[in-house]
């Protein structure tokens, strides 16, 4: 809450990384590959076969950051990951003048480049802070 009474809106937090794409058949294969138990670890093999093994470490370093943020701050922040690789994210990366990933903007505006997490988590909190003592909380 901020000072006068009212809910704080979230940090926004957005990721753009490689990420693994993973396609879906129709509902009904869906539904079929389920009842086989073979769908789980369909998409799995999909997932796994989708990047390098050294995009898939570095999307694993960034799923991990983004749940033990997430952990942290649970709803006071609001995070998106962005395929690097998909139209979204390569609109995101001109718009944020984007070149490396992972990136990591915050609220628009200022952004990590890197896997410096550690950045990331110090500008977060320093954003969360200053809104909960009442300022740029609108």
């Amino acid at each position: 809450m901020g000072n006068d009474g009212a809910a704080v809106r979230p940090v926004n937090v957005q990721v753009i990384a490689y990420a693994p794409t993973v396609f879906r058949h129709c509902q009904h294969c869906e539904v079929a590959y389920a009842g086989l138990g073979v769908a789980d670890r369909m998409h799995q093999k999909e997932a796994a076969d989708a990047l390098p093994p050294e995009l898939l470490q570095e999307f694993q370093q960034v799923s991990d950051w983004v749940h033990a943020l997430l952990e942290r701050h649970g709803d006071r922040v609001k995070v998106s990951v962005v395929d690097a690789a998909s139209i979204e994210g390569v609109w995101a990366s001109l718009r944020h003048g984007t070149r490396r990933y992972p990136a990591v903007i915050v609220d628009g505006k200022d952004k990590v480049v890197g896997s410096d997490f550690a950045s990331a988590d110090r500008l977060i909190d320093q954003r969360l802070s200053t809104r909960r003592e009442g300022r740029g909380a609108a």
